[in-house]
């Protein structure tokens, strides 16, 4: 992965390409993921698709309860746990073969040493170009996973691309911190359910969904990116999905959309135009004032 920060508000993706976010459902099975991976870029490939966001938990699938809470009320737990993958094995290679011109991003349990990941490949025909762990982790997820600690975007074919999964959304700093590495697009990945309290009949309805499409438009839009949001779809275990993926321009504008059915979201943007629009008046990045916000959470943290 790169770590040499680009300037932000220098967009350089070349010219016009097609994005697609994917919302479908995963399991356990990791030859029918991969057979399903391999269907969806092909499909992908015929629309002349140069970027493709798969869901978190693609290969292997995710956990099929989210685990006792914080607050220890809901003792369940997982049934099974997903099977642990090495970021160079035979999996992410097959992959990065479907991959060949294109780039994805895949999620995926990642094994280091004794320890367990949720973690994102950003993936093209090269191989393994980048991986973000998973930083912020709710309800549970903790009794499963370690914590990543690193936001960083990395240079692919489609210009410089940050990835984050599901509930790192919920917190600015995270996306934040890919755009001022430079991240021209970010690409989130998500099986994010609906509520499991006061759940709606409809999914269109549910209030866990309403909060995942808030929280993609609002990172869009107060860092001036490209976002795409992918998501599983159906059920797992107890869970439901609420799929919604999508793809947001910079302004906060939802460019495409699967509504709560499995699908993929496509869209045909030019990055650097967009970017460079959105940025000429107000540029978010440029008019920060860092130097406050450091003061107040020191003040914050010392109260």
């Amino acid at each position: 992965m790169s770590t040499t920060p680009s300037t932000p508000g220098t967009p350089g993706t070349p010219g016009t390409l097609t994005v697609g976010a994917v919302s479908a459902g995963f399991g356990r099975d990791l030859d029918d993921n991969l057979r399903q991976v391999g269907e969806l870029v092909a499909r992908a490939r015929e629309r002349g698709t140069s970027l493709l966001a798969l869901p978190e938990a693609c290969l292997g699938g995710y956990l099929s309860v989210l685990g006792s809470g914080r607050d220890g009320t809901h003792p369940d737990a997982p049934d099974s746990l997903p099977p642990v993958l090495e970021a160079d094995g035979p999996e992410l290679r097959r992959v990065a073969a479907l991959a060949r011109e294109m780039t994805l991003v895949v999620g995926f349990c990642e094994a280091d040493g004794g320890r367990r990941f949720n973690s994102a490949a950003i993936v093209s025909g090269e191989g393994v170009l980048g991986v973000h762990r998973k930083v912020h982790q709710p309800l549970g997820e903790s009794l499963y996973y370690e914590a990543g600690d690193v936001f960083r975007a990395v240079d692919t074919a489609v210009g410089r691309l940050g990835a984050l999964i599901c509930y790192d959304k919920a917190f600015p700093e995270a996306a934040r911190g890919l755009a001022l590495d430079g991240a021209e697009t970010v690409v989130c990945i998500s099986a994010w359910p609906a509520s499991r309290t006061a759940t709606a009949g409809d999914l269109a309805d549910d209030r866990w969904k309403r909060r995942f499409d808030l929280f993609d438009q609002a990172r869009a839009l107060e860092n001036q990116v490209l976002w795409v949001a992918s998501n599983q779809a159906g059920t797992f275990g107890s869970l439901r999905f609420v799929g919604s993926a999508k793809v947001v321009g910079p302004g906060g504008d939802v460019l495409a959309a699967t509504g709560t059915t499995e699908g993929v979201a496509y869209a045909r943007v030019d990055v650097e135009d967009l970017l460079g629009t959105a940025r000429r008046a107000m540029f978010h990045l440029r008019d920060r004032r860092p130097d406050l916000y450091v003061e107040h959470e020191r003040v914050a943290a010392h109260a």
